[in-house]
């Protein structure tokens, strides 16, 4: 797993894990939504009654399952977007240029 520098590596390589697992039959679309979900809220924990200036700087311990939360909502969203076929990078970018024309800088 050493070797996952891009979105694409990362993509393959949660498909060998989860076939490796025999997950397949459990990665549907619902389910993973539902598990990015459960991750999302488990990150928002973090965050629960810090005021802003703590949750710019949480300490190391904290930041650390940050950092774990995070990486679990990703996979999921890269695992949700690898079985509906969405490309990422690209949904981001027609993202961005939607919001442009909504939201136009001053």
């Amino acid at each position: 797993m050493n070797d996952i520098h891009d979105l694409e590596s990362l993509k393959l390589a949660l498909r060998e894990f989860a076939a490796a697992r025999d997950w397949g039959r459990y990665h549907t679309p619902k389910n993973l939504a539902m598990a990015m979900i459960v991750e999302a809220a488990e990150l928002v924990e973090h965050f629960q009654w810090a005021t802003p200036e703590e949750s710019l700087a949480p300490p190391p311990e904290k930041l650390a399952a940050i950092r774990d939360e995070v990486a679990d909502t990703l996979i999921y969203l890269v695992e949700l977007a690898d079985r509906l076929g969405i490309d990422l990078i690209a949904a981001a970018r027609d993202k961005i240029a939607k919001n442009a024309i909504k939201y136009p800088a001053p």
